[in-house]
């Protein structure tokens, strides 16, 4: 097999994983590292061969970039945050005495869902091995957990008075903050 289609083959590997800008960035590391291999005497598929041994096989490139993910360190972020600001909102709802609310039975269970899928959505972008799909179960995830925030501080506001304002207040800002961080990651994600 000649150089070029080798190399064709490897950059077509990095394809089905990576984003098109990133692809074109290392295929064009992987042509220059290949001309230097030619300029030093190697021939095409030689050089080829050098250069794709220089950088690596394509899943050791994309466990790289996993690795270094926004999405995924950020997952990881609020997988451990999520169990610390549910207690606040818990001792919030226990403090309220919720319970007694006069609330339509279906809907406790749509947060419940929110949260579940969410918190799935989190473990796939904190654990998956395939880049798309962790971006994708990261952006979504980022989008579940600003959404679940952001519906509890307007539900807190809505509800009145509460008996210990100082939870909400405590909770509130714990939401807040991760709906903020989750908002920017996610605009950062988007743009690149």
């Amino acid at each position: 097999m000649a150089g070029p289609g080798l190399m064709a083959d490897y950059v077509a590997a990095l394809e089905a994983q990576l984003p098109a800008p990133v692809v074109r960035e290392l295929a064009a590391g992987l042509d220059e590292t290949r001309d230097r291999y030619v300029g030093e005497g190697l021939d095409a598929e030689a050089a080829a061969r050098a250069a794709m041994a220089e950088f690596g096989r394509p899943a050791e490139i994309v466990a790289a970039f996993l690795q270094v993910s926004p999405v995924r360190r950020a997952a990881r972020r609020l997988l451990v945050t999520g169990p610390l600001v549910g207690l606040c909102w818990v001792a919030v709802l226990v403090s309220d005495r919720s319970w007694t609310w006069p609330v339509p039975a279906l809907m406790p269970a749509a947060p419940g869902v929110v949260l579940a899928s969410t918190i799935a959505l989190l473990i796939v972008a904190s654990f998956g091995t395939r880049y798309r799909a962790v971006r994708r179960a990261g952006a979504a995830a980022l989008a579940g957990v600003a959404l679940l925030d952001a519906s509890l501080i307007v539900s807190a506001l809505l509800a009145g008075p509460a008996t210990a304002w100082w939870l909400v207040a405590v909770a509130a800002v714990a939401s807040a903050a991760r709906a903020g961080f989750s908002a920017r990651t996610l605009g950062r994600v988007r743009a690149a």
